[in-house]
């Protein structure tokens, strides 16, 4: 995860950006002994469950076991990459970026994307302000008719271009924006005329405005509604050097808001997510005015865990919805898809149905939706197109999960005649094969766990664990400790990490998966222990727990063969048999 920055400088980070603060921005804060403890932000709580270790500068929650530090807490709660984590924390610690160290253009694209985010910012808030004025009486009546109140029009920002060629740009420019920078922002179209001086108009006019929002807040862009019968009827920003319309989606600021969405809701409008919005349908979004792309389905995958596309019931929108699943599932999301009767978008559908009938729509599975995409294509009452549609809905229903997949077969058979067992036979249905195990070429920490193989008793492992603490601590002598102490693979490879100088805080993001992580957090956090010394005797009483442990194994190992010995090999494992015997002594 952090392969890409020089561990010395995520180090710095780390403690420049002090998680009891960045915490304390989102979760209200108690001090009680050494830690911080709150309500936990992932999971709905009452008692504070959810702890802020400020001396080890890592979180973990006894609750829902969430845990890991300051990088993983900042991902959570604003849904971002890690990179997007590193990169924002940095500017909020004032570090410029490791690969943004020596090069001199950095502060000026850094300066340039500012001053197009405070242009757009302006625009928006002029767009709003004018919707309600008499130049934007037309665009408040278009979004009346559509039945928006004035609570939904405030919360996605709406607004109005007016029917004029410049309003805008000169408001601009007259607090201090340039017209290039209007051009670079999508707000402003400039072209030279025959006399070699520019010539300027406003990108948006007699439009209903629909400003796009990142999820940090930011205005990126904008899509405008035609109040005439002209083309195009939605016109959006181009790409800019603050905005790419495959990366985002329209809402993504409501979405970020949102918090534990068991799915995203996709639509093809804008109009469709204000509408279901206002009916009081959360987790909706929608596209930039192109197909889904993979960049905005791994976006999605930060928001909910699943994604139900909600596209128009026209033929355009059920094409689109099959792109759709094709860019989903290879992003490894899980989707359904909304059936939507009678050819009607969300918008006209929830204001028919009311948002019961939203609620009560059918989530078809993936491949539900095919099947019945690819009956269409041919004439069931036909031999022939009996046998084109059991080829094609078998190679469909063999990707399906064993459950469906049975349901799915006895469907296809009363549809085509055939006996489940001959499509089974065409569907060459066969035993998966177990996926490979994971690499992560980049984890330093083995996952093995020997309690699974029996190898390590409870009271043992929780030795080991607790000892693995104390050192993490810094208030244990490194000689008092080796690594063979600990039989845990996970447990040895973080006292390596600890022994070599890594800091507690460090380690988490070297974890393999969230229950690794959830694992490392809660071993590193900070003991409840209070002076030195009591740190120092409780690592004693633990490692005398498992060395005499180890030393009994040995032990016991030992008189089974001394049970079927003779010789000089009976000699000499009794003689081993003794010296354990003594060192069980002393421990004892």
């Amino acid at each position: 995860m952090s392969s890409r920055y020089p561990a010395s400088w995520l180090d710095e980070l780390r403690s420049r950006s002090d998680i009891v603060q960045i915490v304390s921005g989102y979760v209200a804060l108690n001090k009680k002994g050494r830690k911080y403890w709150g309500l936990c932000p992932f999971h709905g709580e009452k008692t504070p469950s959810f702890s802020v270790d400020g001396e080890h500068q890592l979180y973990y929650c006894f609750g829902c076991k969430a845990g890991g530090n300051v990088f993983h807490f900042y991902m959570e709660m604003e849904h971002c990459s890690f990179s997007e984590a590193v990169t924002q924390l940095a500017e909020r610690a004032h570090m410029a970026l490791p690969e943004m160290e020596k090069d001199e253009g950095y502060e000026r694209r850094r300066t340039q994307r500012e001053r197009l985010l405070a242009a757009n910012r302006e625009a928006a808030r002029f767009y709003h302000e004018t919707l309600f004025t008499p130049a934007g009486a037309a665009s408040l009546a278009y979004l009346r008719r559509r039945g928006l109140n004035d609570g939904v029009i405030r919360k996605f920002g709406l607004g109005a271009s007016p029917d004029e060629w410049s309003m805008l740009s000169d408001r601009l420019m007259e607090k201090g924006f340039t017209l290039d920078e209007l051009a670079l922002a999508g707000l402003t179209v400039r072209k030279k005329a025959d006399n070699g001086r520019d010539r300027y108009y406003d990108m948006f006019r007699s439009r209903a405005m629909f400003p796009i929002i990142d999820s940090y807040g930011n205005v990126l862009a904008f899509g405008g509604r035609t109040l005439e019968k002209r083309e195009p009827k939605y016109l959006n920003t181009a790409d800019t050097p603050v905005f790419n319309k495959r990366k985002g989606v329209f809402a993504a600021n409501l979405l970020r808001r949102q918090r534990h969405l068991d799915r995203v809701i996709l639509v093809e409008g804008y109009m469709d997510v204000v509408s279901l919005t206002q009916f009081g349908v959360e987790g909706v979004c929608a596209t930039l005015g192109t197909a889904l792309t993979a960049e905005q389905a791994r976006l999605l995958k930060r928001f909910a865990p699943q994604v139900f596309l909600g596209y128009d019931g026209d033929s355009a929108g059920q094409h689109a919805i099959l792109r759709g699943l094709e860019i989903l599932e290879q992003e490894n999301v899980p989707a359904r898809v909304l059936d939507f009767p009678d050819g009607l978008d969300p918008d006209e559908f929830i204001r028919r149905d009311g948002v019961e009938g939203f609620r009560s729509l059918p989530a078809i599975s993936p491949a539900a939706y095919r099947l019945r995409r690819l009956k269409e294509q041919f004439d069931l009452s036909a031999q022939d197109g009996r046998l084109a549609y059991a080829r094609g809905a078998a190679e469909i229903v063999s990707t399906a999960d064993p459950l469906e997949r049975d349901l799915l077969l006895d469907r296809l058979s009363l549809e085509t005649g055939f006996s489940r067992e001959t499509l089974a036979e065409q569907m060459k249905l066969s035993v998966p094969k177990p996926a490979a195990a994971s690499r992560n070429p980049a984890s330093r920490i083995r996952t093995a766990r020997p309690e699974a193989s029996g190898t390590t008793s409870g009271g043992d492992l929780k030795a080991q664990e607790l000892l693995l603490c104390l050192f993490a601590s810094g208030h244990i002598p490194k000689d008092m400790i080796e690594e063979k102490d600990f039989d845990d693979d996970e447990l040895k490879s973080l006292y390596r990490e600890l022994a070599a100088g890594a800091s507690p805080a460090s380690l988490p993001d070297l974890a393999p998966d969230d229950a690794a992580r959830s694992r490392y957090t809660r071993l590193l956090l900070t003991p409840t222990a209070g002076s030195t010394d009591e740190m120092i005797t409780m690592a004693n009483d633990c490692l005398i727990r498992i060395r005499r442990t180890k030393l009994e194994r040995q032990y016991e190992e030992l008189s089974q063969e001394i049970a079927s010995a003779s010789g000089e090999q009976l000699d000499s494992l009794l003689q081993e048999a003794r010296e354990i015997s003594d060192k069980l002594k002393k421990l004892k």
